[in-house]
Parts: structure tokens; C-alpha cells; sequence
């Protein structure tokens, strides 16, 4: 007797079959673009009407570190999925091409370009003659902006090694000094500030570079769907870390009596509550592809919200950089 697998919906309704689902996706995406548009646009229609002024180059800054962002989330997400799945039988022996060495190079370029802007006091040089490279050493913040430099060189260096304990130290040597940047001594309690930070950009950097890794493994293997049940399970932990932090970080610099006035007042407190709606949005559909994946008779048709969870979540990170370069509402 020969078993056989039971044909997928895919093959028995043709192979134009369009995915359960997809329309829903579609939607969904929409609505979470329609609640980003504003601070996707720029700081300008976000500081508009609230008398705060927008700092010079702030549109360049939110680029540069929305790519520091995402070149930050490759490689961390890559070496956590990479240990999820040395721990299931039957992963595959071979994995796709990684995009650290890339990532690493565009991290590079981010981070060159912010250094940059330090070493003018902050301000957008306008030729190479402005730019004072020995001010750098002079400064916490350009101490901080060199080491990310030099973190995301290394990283691209350490690229091609096959020790994951050495490629795992230079984007940690990243999220340090970014999470150490955010918070000025000048703050009040600037450790508790770098500490919630650091917890924050970590698992928002599991979560993002973890689905992208895990979704490309899943085309080729039959262990994919094994694996994002097990990703799931843990980005559960890192989504309530997320929020966790997230909430304790926004009142720390909005106390409770004046969020539901700056959340519309303010240039911080409009992307931010933008930056809510699409972190809700992801985690409805994180829930909606893990509930396919587990009840759905073809585990493919997890990956219709799946792949709709990692677009929207490119929409938070590039909010998340824009967030950084906005004035923040109260100052310590």
C-alpha cells in the first residue's frame, strides 16, 4: 500500500487559484498604510499646527535611521531563526543566502551618513570641508555614532564567518549605543531610559529580521511550517516585551495626565499613536496567520498574512525612524 499526501486546495481548484484569504489581506494592508500616511510623508505634516520646529535635515535623519533600523533587524533576526531551527528534526541542512553581508554594508551607509551629521553639531554639512571627524572623539554622541560605524564594518566582515557567537556581538554593539543615544545624561534615571530602549529595539529586531528569515526558509523546506509555529511561540514573548517597554518608555516623556493631549498636540505623540495602530494591525495579523498555520488543512495559506505581517511591519520601522528625528514633547 502506498501512502499519499492528500493534494493541497492550491492544486485541486488550479493553479491560478487565487489564496484563501488574500482579499482580507489586502484590506488589512490598506488600512495599515491609510494610518501611516501622515508620519510616512515626512516631519512636516506630523509637526504641522503644534508650534514645535522641525530640526534641520530631520527628513534625512528618519531615512538614515529607519535603513539603521532595518539593516539591525537582518542579522539578529537571521542568527535567531537560525538557532529556532537547529532545535526542530528535520531542518534543512542548507538555508537561504543570507542578507547580513548587505545589510551590513547599507547599516554602514546609515550610519556614516548620521556620523556625519554629529560631526557638524548636528546639522547637515554641506560639503565634506564641514564635516570635523576629530570633533567626533569630543563628544558622547560622536563616540556613540563611531562605534556604529565601526560595529556595522565589523559586521560586515564577520558576514561570511560560521560562528554565530562572534557575528551576534557588532549589531549588539549597535542596539547599545543606539538605546545609549536616546537617552542624554542630561535625562532624568538615563540608565532606566537606555535599559527600557535596549529591551525594546532587541526583540522589535528578533521580531522584524526573525519572519523575514523564517518565511524564506519556509519556501524550501518541509520543516517551514514546524518552524513558524515555533517563531510564533516566541514572538509572543517578544511582543508583550515590545509593549511592555514601549508603554513604559512613552510616560516616561508623556506622564499619564497629558497623553491624551500630546498623543494630538505634539509631533512625538501623533507618530507615536500612528506607530500603535500599526503595531495593533501586525498583531492581528501575527494572530490571524498563526491560527491558519494551526487549523488551515494546507499550512501555505498561513502565508498570505504572513507575508502581509512582514510588509506592515517595514511600515514600523520606517515610522519608528521617523519617531526618533521629531522633537521629543517634554524635555528632562
Amino acid at each position: 500500500m502506498t501512502l499519499m499526501r492528500p493534494p493541497s486546495r492550491a492544486a485541486e481548484t488550479g493553479r491560478h487559484a487565487r489564496p484563501s484569504g488574500t482579499g482580507r489581506t489586502a484590506a488589512v494592508l490598506v488600512l495599515v498604510v491609510l494610518g501611516a500616511s501622515i508620519p510616512a510623508l515626512g516631519p512636516a505634516p506630523a509637526l504641522h499646527g503644534t508650534g514645535e520646529a522641525e530640526a534641520p535635515g530631520a527628513g534625512g535623519i528618519a531615512l538614515l535611521r529607519t535603513v539603521l533600523f532595518a539593516a539591525l533587524s537582518v542579522p539578529l533576526g537571521e542568527l535567531f531563526v537560525n538557532r529556532l531551527a537547529r532545535s526542530l528534526p528535520g531542518a534543512p541542512p542548507q538555508r537561504p543566502r543570507s542578507l547580513a553581508p548587505y545589510a551590513a554594508a547599507a547599516g554602514f551607509v546609515a550610519a556614516l551618513g548620521l556620523a556625519s551629521v554629529v560631526a557638524t553639531g548636528n546639522l547637515v554639512p554641506g560639503s565634506a570641508a564641514d564635516i570635523d571627524v576629530g570633533g567626533l572623539y569630543a563628544s558622547r554622541d560622536g563616540k556613540l555614532a563611531l562605534l556604529e560605524v565601526n560595529a556595522f564594518l565589523a559586521a560586515g566582515l564577520l558576514a561570511g564567518s560560521r560562528r554565530p557567537g562572534l557575528q551576534v556581538w557588532p549589531p549588539a554593539a549597535v542596539v547599545v549605543a543606539e538605546a545609549l543615544r536616546a537617552h542624554p545624561t542630561t535625562e532624568h534615571a538615563p540608565l532606566v531610559g537606555s535599559g527600557l530602549t535596549l529591551v525594546h529595539l532587541t526583540c522589535a529586531s528578533l521580531w522584524v529580521g526573525g519572519l523575514l528569515y523564517a518565511l524564506r526558509i519556509w519556501r524550501g523546506a518541509e520543516a517551514g511550517p514546524a518552524l513558524l509555529g515555533l517563531y510564533a511561540r516566541v514572538a509572543a514573548v517578544l511582543l508583550a516585551a515590545i509593549t511592555a517597554t514601549g508603554v513604559c518608555s512613552s510616560l516616561r516623556r508623556m506622564p499619564p495626565g497629558t497623553i491624551a493631549d500630546q498623543l494630538t498636540d505634539t509631533a512625538y505623540g501623533r507618530v507615536l499613536l500612528a506607530k500603535v495602530v500599526l503595531v495593533a494591525a501586525v498583531a492581528t495579523l501575527a494572530l490571524w496567520a498563526r491560527v491558519r498555520l494551526s487549523r488551515a488543512p494546507d499550512p501555505l495559506d498561513a502565508c498570505a498574512p504572513a507575508r502581509a505581517e512582514v510588509v506592515a511591519l517595514g511600515v514600523v520601522v520606517a515610522v519608528s525612524g521617523l519617531l526618533t528625528a521629531l522633537p521629543v514633547p517634554i524635555r528632562w
